[in-house]
């Protein structure tokens, strides 16, 4: 038999395989959410007053949680404030952490700067911010700035010293410009970083908002859930946490696709 032969012989049994991992995968994590909402839905019928939420009360309070205008300008609310929170830390945070990267002297001068804001938790921040910007939602967007940018200034530093030496002494041997290669080579050598660091930031920039929402009682899906929570409305609020865990993982499931449609080359294994 050829080799040609043997390959084609040897590629339907690849499939299968594939198939056979997929399922080994998919089948137990059915399984154990099924298991926990049963558990969940037993456990408060048994034991829980009545307008604690409940699986299958929850299913029935989405329909009409989803068209409530309220909850609508709620969501719209937040969203749009980690929008711009994510922007312009994304903006400022890429922009320094490739300083940081590319320089020595700037590395020295921030580092432990850098490092020591971002393990400062959120909440801390927020007293600071409502008396800087009072309670307006200047101070949400601050605290969502303030969540995201630490982790994309970490990153994109880890990206900009990660660039392989032979691309820069490539460009330099073919005379290019020192400016020209921050948006030729280090950036796009950068961008598996990048969106590391945009990953992190934007669940950091979620929580901020709604931790934002929750202290200075402002409008968005974080105050939602605060007011129906403490209104004995368990249902509408489990809503709203839901859909910050369904924005949660569409956001992951995003970026993963992006990285293994335009960036082959990085972490194929996440493909798998």
């Amino acid at each position: 038999m050829t080799q040609a032969a043997q390959a084609t012989a040897a590629q339907p049994r690849h499939a299968p395989a594939k198939k056979t991992r997929g399922a080994n995968v998919i089948v137990p994590r059915l399984l154990s959410g099924i298991v926990i909402l049963l558990l969940w839905e037993a456990i408060v019928r048994a034991f829980a007053p009545s307008y604690v939420a409940k699986p299958s009360s929850v299913v029935l309070a989405i329909p009409r949680v989803i068209v409530d205008p309220v909850f609508l300008t709620a969501i719209a609310e937040t969203l749009i404030a980690v929008a711009q929170g994510l922007a312009i830390a994304l903006a400022f945070g890429t922009l320094i952490g490739m300083l940081m990267g590319r320089s020595t002297m700037v590395d020295k001068a921030i580092r432990h700067y850098v490092n020591g804001f971002y393990a400062v938790p959120m909440i801390v921040a927020l007293p600071l911010f409502s008396l800087w910007f009072g309670y307006s939602p200047a101070t949400r967007v601050a605290t969502v700035v303030f969540a995201a940018i630490f982790a994309i200034i970490i990153n994109a530093a880890d990206g900009a010293r990660s660039v392989p030496r032979e691309y820069l002494e490539v460009a330099r041997s073919f005379r290019s410009r020192s400016w020209r290669t921050f948006p030729e080579i280090i950036l796009p050598s950068s961008l598996p970083y990048l969106l590391a660091g945009f990953r992190l930031a934007a669940g950091r920039a979620l929580i901020g908002a709604v931790v934002a929402e929750f202290f200075i009682s402002i409008g968005g899906i974080g105050h939602y859930i605060l007011y129906n929570s403490r209104s004995y409305r368990h249902d509408e609020a489990f809503v709203g946490v839901l859909l910050l865990a369904a924005f949660g993982v569409g956001f992951e499931m995003m970026i993963g696709w992006i990285t293994r449609r335009y960036m082959p080359w990085y972490r194929r294994e996440e493909g798998n």
